[in-house]
């Protein structure tokens, strides 16, 4: 099974919007036969390519994937039907499918036909490496991922707003590599107005480490009074970008404008996220100013943070991470666990996860 994560991390810039799925075919003898991993949407899924390999020394054997086998036609038909036909003895899974289509029927299409059918083998290295395809399916919203750079004394701007650079070069790479295994790249209109970033993939699929084009992740701006530019760079770059404003807004701009609910005049994020979600959004990237950081986490909608620390200091006067009006008593702090500190470059990256119900 490890050996099939393994696999499966290697569509980690690639399957979007499918679940990263690694599949390995073994014999009685140990050997294994046959293996694979998915690689990109309407393409063929992990167990039917690690079958293809395995052919004949398929029958008897036992199949190890990181996900419930698929009963239903999608892109592709499915796969607990391939096992069966495959003649496999038994099969192993590290987690049920969370998608309603399937959600046990795999199994049980499985379990119909004399298949022996165990999971649960490392299934939280499984849920790790699909957060977001799990929380759409769970719950229709995805996976919010928060990036953020700051100095040593906790600062993210200027007075100014001057930022570029905080981090060194090293983070920032880490960063591309954060953008390529999202669906969204998400902002605010005034990081565009003030920055005019690219918000895309920079690095190549050599250094990503994948065949084929590097996929660009949809670009989506919350613009509540439609102020983006019709020259703004990222309109100019590979991909697409989506500009989100509350309703009767219009304006001309060469990419889509979506009309999303309001609340005070502003865009409803928790109906912008269940939108992103419909459009089978697994993870959102977050790249953003202090308001929008903090209106998502004041929301609760923020999953994961991660904050690089550069060695420096930026002085009082400079902007803080997140504007959380309200939080004034200590009962009033928002809780994180840290699952992840580690140098990269000269700077720290630190990976938590928000505590709301913990104070």
């Amino acid at each position: 099974m490890q050996r099939a994560m393994r696999l499966a991390v290697r569509g980690l810039y690639t399957t979007d919007p499918n679940p990263r799925v690694g599949c390995v075919i073994v014999n009685d003898d140990g050997v294994i036969v046959g293996e694979d991993f998915h690689k990109r949407t309407g393409e063929q899924h992990a167990e039917i390519l690690a079958l293809q390999q395995a052919g004949n020394a398929a029958a008897g054997a036992t199949a190890y994937v990181t996900l419930e086998p698929c009963s239903h036609y999608g892109r592709t038909p499915p796969c607990a039907d391939a096992l069966v036909n495959a003649g496999v003895r038994r099969m192993v899974a590290a987690m049920q499918d969370p998608n309603p289509l399937v959600a046990g029927r795999g199994f049980e299409r499985l379990r119909d036909n004399d298949i022996e059918v165990e999971y649960g083998l490392l299934e939280s290295q499984a849920l790790a490496l699909n957060p977001g395809f799990v929380k759409r399916m769970q719950s229709g919203l995805p996976f919010v991922r928060v990036k953020l750079a700051m100095s040593l004394d906790g600062r993210t701007a200027m007075t100014s707003g001057e930022s570029q650079w905080i981090t060194g070069e090293a983070a920032r790479l880490d960063v591309q590599k954060l953008r390529a295994r999202s669906s969204v790249i998400l902002t605010g209109i005034n990081t565009v107005l003030h920055d005019n970033p690219s918000l895309n993939v920079r690095l190549s699929a050599r250094e990503l480490g994948i065949d084929g084009d590097v996929r660009q992740p949809l670009r989506v701006v919350i613009d509540s009074g439609l102020k983006m530019p019709a020259d703004a760079k990222m309109l100019t770059l590979v991909g697409d970008t989506v500009v989100v404003t509350p309703p009767g807004n219009t304006a001309t701009l060469p990419c889509e404008v979506v009309s999303v609910e309001a609340v005070k005049g502003k865009v409803n994020l928790v109906e912008l996220m269940a939108w992103l979600a419909r459009r089978e959004a697994n993870e959102v990237h977050v790249e953003a100013g202090a308001g929008l950081c903090g209106a998502l986490l004041q929301q609760r909608l923020v999953d994961e943070i991660v904050v690089y620390m550069a060695p420096h200091i930026m002085g009082a006067n400079a902007r803080g991470l997140f504007e959380l009006p309200g939080l004034e008593r200590m009962q009033d702090r928002i809780g994180l666990e840290i699952i992840d500190l580690r140098h990269i470059g000269k700077d720290i990256r630190i990976t938590a996860r928000p505590l709301y119900d913990q104070q």
